[in-house]
């Protein structure tokens, strides 16, 4: 026993403790801990011998106890071989527990491998899914940016492609997928671009369609703005001192308020432009869109302009109307995106297409206005043009190149009306019978004198029909067309082309080149008739034109407004209607002073008469006919003064005629008879003279009485005696004198020596050859 156990001192120790074991459940634990060892030990042989030995040992030992104590000895035979028994039973189960736990230990092991690989092909699975689920999640985002885009919903498809980008491609980054994807990217956002901009030029393609009645909406508002004001400046004085779009005006206006891009008629939308631009700058693509979109409203800008237009309402083709109503809906749509989206529209980008359209304008309308000889359709135009202006003023364009356009369209106005009239006056020039104005009734009294600048002598009451005015008709239609033509010229200002000095200067100019030549040459070129009556009716108008001017200066100084209603207005037509009344009065004299001639030409006198005459010469009594026949008819509608000086000039003239009588060259002698029958036609004039009560008039035949007197003294060398000659005969010329007493003849022949003497005297004195 002591040797087995120290043989084996771990297999005695435990089948020490199996056998010592204090109770059953402890022996079995024991028993099974001391298998388990030794199988794993390979010593399950050593084991079963060590407890066979010590079961034999203890065998032995019973049987030394029970030879002692037989009965003892047999019971605990018995008991022993009982344990034997069971011993043996136990062995054989330990056996065949050993085999079944090497077995079971063998499959656990087996099983416990096949769980630790299944959990790695599990932790691999879910990897995978979890990969799967990401990749998954990508492709789902990617087909929603596609989704969106089919939905027009490019914002939402621009922040889902950015999500995708930069959230989920990075937890997936290690798939080739994301890669793909990524690269994916650039042609998603091109593709978000192209589709925003494709709305965007849908967008302005309606917008195109929609410019030209946005633009009829936007004049039809300025008109009724036009309306208001005109109303309030009705109320108030003072408001109509101000024109449309000044500040007065915008404030008094305020209550009115009305969107042109958002009324019942029509609505613009500017929710594209806003998305594109937004999508742009979320792409950095900001200066592109900017360059494409000016790009695209360059194109619409010039389709919007045409190659020609119309002014003429029955004509084919664009009218003025639809350019200006097609430009102004364009402008407002580009002031109004200026102002919603600065970042896509800059100022000097919306005026330089402003300018470039108003210059196009001005240059279609001047092509078409060469063939327009209508003024009213030139003040249609104009009215036009005006609107067009202001409704863009309102929206801060700069109008002053359209402004000066007005002032062409004024000039061409000007020139229309005064073609116009011009042959108007030529023609009632023309046509004019040079008669005074025959009046029949109160009616057309009081219409002739409420068209024409004059003032009758008698009052209204007093005068009696049928009366006769001095002017001729040609007057008082004249003064209609005067009258038209500045009420035609005051029709062009209105509200916004206000009259302004050159406005002014114009008319004046325009108005006197009228007056210059179509009336006042045409006159003067009438002058040439030989018909006294129609000379002299010419001198009467020409005296009524220039009262007429005179009126005229003060309504152009008066309807003067701003800077030029400073200073004094001068016609230039004035000056000349007074200077060719001169010429008509020296064509009137010339006519007078011819007929005189005439008359005078049929003077018969008998210088070397036998007898005395007793009765005036036929042509003196004719030429004082004559005289007295003229200024009772045909002179009588002339004034006073002009009278007078006719009459002078005609007695002067007719005093120097005769006197040229006796000193004709053809007359060699006079006889007394002869000075008697001239001094008998010279009594005869200057008693018609005196009839006349004017005896400034009578001055004019002073030379002719004195050298009658000369004639017919005495003793003629008074004459020649310079202190007698100057109360005698003063008036007689110094030359003529000696000539006409030379051709006296006288019985005394030393009278005619000495006579001749002092002639060869005194035309030594003053040159004469004798």
């Amino acid at each position: 026993m002591p040797a087995a156990v120290s043989a084996w001192p771990e297999l005695g120790y435990a089948a020490q403790q199996v056998v010592q074991a204090p109770s059953d459940g402890e022996y079995l634990n024991h028993l099974l801990r001391a298998i388990q060892d030794a199988r794993k030990g390979g010593q399950s042989q050593q084991l079963l011998s060590s407890l066979t030995r010590y079961s034999t040992d203890r065998e032995a030992e019973i049987e030394r106890i029970c030879i002692s104590n037989h009965q003892g000895f047999v019971t605990s035979v018995n008991q022993l071989l009982h344990v034997r028994d069971g011993t043996g039973h136990l062995a054989s189960d330990i056996l065949s527990l050993n085999q079944s736990m090497q077995s079971s230990t063998e499959k656990l092991a087996e099983q416990k491998k096949a769980l630790v690989d299944s959990r790695g092909v599990r932790q691999n699975i879910d990897e995978a899914t979890e990969a799967l689920r990401d990749c998954l999640e990508v492709l789902r985002l990617a087909n929603q940016v596609h989704d969106l885009l089919g939905r027009k919903s490019h914002y939402s498809a621009l922040r889902a492609l950015d999500e995708l980008q930069n959230v989920h491609l990075k937890e997936i980054s290690q798939y080739k997928i994301a890669d793909m994807i990524q690269r994916s990217v650039p042609a998603t956002k091109k593709l978000i671009a192209e589709a925003v901009m494709s709305d965007l030029n849908t967008w302005l393609f309606r917008i195109r369609e929609t410019e030209a009645f946005l633009g009829q909406v936007a004049f039809y508002h300025t008109e009724q703005r036009r309306a208001r004001q005109k109303d309030r400046a009705e109320r108030s004085q003072y408001l109509a001192n101000f024109k449309l779009n000044t500040a007065i005006e915008l404030v008094s206006d305020e209550t009115d308020e009305f969107d042109v891009l958002d009324n019942e008629d029509v609505q613009v939308d500017f929710t594209p432009l806003y998305e594109c631009l937004h999508i742009h700058n979320a792409l950095g693509q900001t200066e592109k869109f900017r360059a494409e979109y000016a790009m695209t409203r360059r194109q619409q800008k010039d389709l919007l302009m045409p190659v020609s237009i119309t002014l003429k309402e029955d004509d084919e083709g664009v009218s003025l109307n639809e350019l200006l109503e097609g430009m102004a809906g364009f402008a407002v749509v580009e002031r109004a995106t200026m102002t919603k989206a600065p970042e896509a529209r800059s100022t000097s980008d919306v005026d330089e297409l402003w300018d470039s359209m108003c210059q196009q304008a001005i240059s279609l309308t001047s092509s078409a206005l060469q063939e327009v000889n209508n003024a009213e359709l030139i003040l249609k135009i104009k009215t036009v043009f005006a609107l067009f202006i202001q409704t863009m003023e309102s929206w801060n364009y700069s109008v002053a190149t359209l402004d000066g356009f007005l002032l062409q369209l004024f000039e061409k106005y000007a020139e229309l009306l005064k073609r116009r009239f011009s042959d108007d006056f030529q023609e009632i020039v023309s046509t004019d019978d040079y008669m005074p104005m025959p009046i029949n009734k109160l009616e057309e009294y009081d219409k002739v004198v409420s068209v024409s600048w004059y003032t009758p002598d008698k009052p209204r009451v007093e005068i009696q029909f049928p009366c006769v005015l001095p002017f001729s008709q040609m007057y008082p239609l004249c003064c209609i067309d005067i009258r038209n033509f500045l009420n035609q010229f005051w029709f062009f200002p209105d509200d916004h082309f206000l009259q302004s000095k050159m406005t002014d200067e114009t008319l004046r100019g325009s108005l006197d080149e009228l007056l210059s030549n179509s009336v006042c040459r045409l006159l003067i070129e009438r002058l040439n008739s030989q018909y006294l009556g129609q000379i002299v009716q010419i001198l009467i108008n020409l005296e009524h034109f220039e009262v007429a001017c005179q009126e005229l200066e003060i309504a152009l100084a008066e309807g003067r407004r701003g800077a030029s209603a400073q200073g004094q207005v001068i016609l230039g037509a004035t000056e000349e209607f007074r200077s060719n009344k001169k010429t008509a009065e020296k064509r009137i004299f010339e006519l007078v002073n011819s007929k005189i001639d005439d008359l005078i030409g049929t003077a018969e006198y008998d210088w070397m008469a036998l007898i005395v005459e007793k009765e005036p010469s036929s042509y003196m009594q004719t030429l004082t006919r004559y005289l007295s026949n003229i200024m009772n008819s045909v002179l009588l509608g002339l004034p006073a003064e002009i009278k007078e000086l006719i009459y002078f000039d005609a007695l002067s003239h007719a005093a120097t005629m005769i006197l040229n009588l006796p000193l004709s060259s053809e007359v060699k002698r006079i006889n007394p008879n002869g000075v008697a029958a001239l001094a008998k036609d010279v009594q005869y004039l200057t008693e018609f003279v005196d009839t006349l009560g004017n005896p400034v008039l009578s001055e004019n035949l002073d030379e002719l009485q004195q050298t009658i007197s000369l004639m017919q003294a005495d003793n003629s060398d008074d004459f020649y005696d310079i202190s007698t000659r100057n109360k005698k005969y003063g008036r007689v010329d110094a030359l003529h004198g000696p000539v006409l007493l030379e051709k006296l003849t006288h019985t005394v022949q030393s009278a005619s020596s000495i006579r001749s003497d002092k002639f060869q005297a005194l035309s030594s004195r003053f040159g004469m050859k004798s």
